[in-house]
């Protein structure tokens, strides 16, 4: 097999490193050698509702995972519990102790991949549990060493492989058939092994390539324990640790859920054709097809997908695609999912991501899929905002609303220490962030005051900053805030939901002011947004600013339009006098113009430019707009307010220019400003007054 580019399936596995590697269920005594194995779930088959369970009843065949059955069946067998927790701690106190004592003297390259190597079997032993933690932790080259995430990164699909006589019988006792009954062709041997299954490539006998993945024998059990574990652990640490705040329970209870909802292929099946319906009709996103009539709960048949890893960026380059155009397109389904959707892909380590040939980014393996619900969405993008805004007030608030913080948690003492985090961490930008430099910012607050992770949160940020990792590995540079804030600024600019048009009107005021800026900025971001509709903007634009919310922003628009056309008009008549009195040889001295009027002015111009530069702008979708806007009784108010405004103006430049003229009457110098709109955006203009 290349080395750089590989035929994969959702799980991808070198073939000779499977057939060389030991039975996985020799280490964990299963079933490799045909016996059954014991079943943890035997004992929890639902009765009727309300019944302890963390399987459901057989005629679903649905995986659930319920901590309180587990914990009832394994607060009995206290042996079999400290033989695994023994099992599992040994092995990370010999590796501690291993590199304490080398920690001075320092390790040369052989010995770090020995100690790499050491790891990733420990990690492989130990199961599908610490598996998926290694999975994480190999998308970090930020956080890792890169021998040994070299070494983690075989634990995305190059595991050792079960028997294959036990994967052929599970496939008959789901599907009913024999495997040869069933697939024209089917590989011998997996080319792929992961933490919950492998995979074999086939071929249905109507002709379709497929990937034929089987779940490894004796799961429920090993995972079972380990989540036990891992949950009395949370609970002890919980008890003991009174600076930790967060519900380490509910975290490990999230996980759980989300493995136990993995081990079910029918479950995995459904989510990737909603993923497709949500997400397929993204530009240069593919979803692999599921073949449902060759799917069980233990096997799942779908659409063979040949592809590059995303951390194979030289690989991608040279089939001439673009790896960095790649990583792009994967943060915007990720914002898409989180932010708009809600339904996200919680586990995208990079063997569950591929470049195809033909240049789309191909999703895989949808076990492990999470939701971020209305409330939780809206409140990230407010999040954002506040953020951007350096509103810390409102962003103390946003933490309450996501659950960081307790509705009676004091704010005050928060929201200086949250100002001098991300005064200090924003810099000069926003985009220069990345997720890990928030979380390192974040830690020393969240600390000394009562924060704490809630549970929907965890796989949100293993999601972000697994993704994260990949793109570093591609491009070292890369800042996710960067591509992601336009995404951010589209939303707020089209989103008819009453908190983002509240975000929106807090980023746009400031102290009862507008904040030309920010308008600018915003319509700039959106701009370059793939799927940003300018028209759609518009309407939904005129929509809210004729509404009773939009009362604020019509008054601040209308005074707007007042200043700048007072602001054209006279610079106008300060031109046309300034050559008037170079013609016939008479000092002129014009009426100034305010710097606040001219800038006022500049910004509307600017606008105008960003609009016109815009993709899809066309003065024509404008024309039908006027008619609709002409009939409104608000048009009439702001019309009505406009020239009120003017002429409270030129009665003010009168009483100023011909009854309070100083006694001297000398004029001062004067030099003609642009009274024009350019076609184009402007510059600012250095006019003086």
């Amino acid at each position: 097999m290349n080395s750089q580019t590989a035929t994969v399936a959702p799980l991808l596995l070198d073939q000779t490193s499977a057939s060389q590697s030991l039975s996985w269920e020799q280490q964990l005594g299963s079933e490799a050698e045909g016996a059954p194995a014991l079943r943890v779930e035997e004992e929890f088959i639902a009765q009727g509702e309300g019944s302890p369970r963390f399987m459901a009843a057989p005629d679903s065949e649905a995986l659930r995972y319920d901590a309180a059955a587990i914990a009832g069946y394994y607060s009995k067998r206290p042996f079999q519990v400290w033989g695994r927790i023994l099992q599992i701690f040994l092995p990370f106190l010999s590796l501690g102790l291993s590199w304490w004592w080398h920690r001075n003297a320092g390790l040369s390259e052989e010995q770090q991949r020995r100690q790499a190597i050491r790891l990733r079997n420990v990690i492989t032993r130990l199961g599908p549990a610490f598996i998926k933690v290694g999975q994480a932790l190999s998308t970090r080259p930020d956080l890792v060493p890169p021998i040994y995430l070299e070494e983690l990164a075989r634990l995305q699909d190059q595991l050792p492989p079960f028997d294959n006589a036990v994967a052929f019988r599970f496939i008959e006792e789901e599907l009913g058939l024999p495997p040869d009954e069933i697939y024209a062709e089917l590989t011998e041997d997996p080319i792929a092994a992961a933490s919950l299954g492998q995979v074999y490539k086939g071929r249905l006998k109507t002709g379709e390539a497929v990937a034929v993945k089987v779940q490894r024998p004796g799961l429920t059990e090993s995972i079972a324990l380990d989540m036990y574990i891992l949950r009395q652990l949370a609970r002890l640490v919980m008890r003991l640790v009174k600076r930790v705040r967060s519900d380490l329970v509910g975290i490990m209870d999230e996980f759980a859920s989300r493995i136990f909802e993995e081990m079910d292929y029918t479950h995995e099946g459904r989510n990737a054709e909603r993923f497709a319906q949500l997400y397929g009709n993204l530009p240069d996103i593919y979803v692999p097809r599921i073949y449902w009539q060759y799917t069980g709960r233990r096997v799942l048949t779908m659409e063979w997908i040949t592809g590059t890893k995303l951390t194979q960026p030289e690989a991608i380059r040279a089939q001439g695609i673009d790896a960095s155009y790649l990583i792009e397109v994967g943060v915007q389904c990720s914002l898409r999912q989180l932010l708009e959707s809600g339904f996200f892909h919680a586990d995208p380590h990079p063997g569950n991501l591929l470049a195809t040939p033909n240049g789309k980014l191909a999703y895989l393996d949808f076990g492990m899929m999470s939701e971020v619900k209305p409330h939780q969405r809206y409140g990230l993008i407010e999040a954002v905002v506040h953020m951007v805004n350096r509103d810390f007030e409102g962003l103390a608030r946003d933490y309450v609303n996501l659950e960081f913080l307790t509705p009676d948690t004091d704010l005050t003492p928060i929201i200086p220490a949250l100002a001098q985090v991300f005064n200090q961490a924003l810099g000069a930008s926003v985009a220069e962030l990345n997720f890990k430099s928030i979380t390192d910012q974040l830690s020393e607050v969240m600390y000394e005051y009562p924060f704490r992770v809630p549970a929907y949160y965890a796989l949100i940020i293993r999601s972000l900053v697994t993704l994260e990792g990949i793109a570093i590995n591609v491009d070292p540079d890369f800042k996710v805030l960067s591509k992601a804030y336009p995404y951010v600024a589209k939303r707020l600019l089209t989103d008819p939901a009453p908190e983002l048009r509240a975000s929106l009107r807090d980023l746009l005021f400031k102290d009862n002011s507008f904040r030309w800026n920010r308008l600018e900025n915003l319509l700039r971001n959106a701009s370059s947004s793939s799927d940003y509709d300018l028209p759609r903007v518009l309407d939904q634009a005129i929509d809210y600013l004729f509404s009773e919310r939009g009362e604020l922003i019509r008054s601040h628009i209308a005074d707007a339009i007042a200043r700048g056309l007072d602001t054209l008009s006279n610079n106008a008549f300060r031109s046309l006098t300034y050559r008037l009195g170079e013609r016939f040889g008479f000092a002129v001295n014009p009426p100034a113009v305010s710097a606040n009027d001219q800038q006022t002015l500049e910004h509307i111009q600017r606008i105008w430019g960003i609009l016109q530069n815009t993709p899809g702008f066309d003065p024509i979708v404008i024309l039908p707009l006027i008619p609709k806007l002409l009939v409104k009784s608000e048009t009439h108010q702001m019309i009505q307010q406009v020239v009120s405004s003017l002429a409270q103006r030129a009665l003010a430049r009168l009483v100023r220019e011909f009854l309070l003229t100083d006694e001297t009457g000398s004029p001062g110098p004067f030099v003609p400003p642009q009274a024009a709109i350019p076609a184009t955006a402007p510059q600012l203009s250095a006019a003086s007054s």
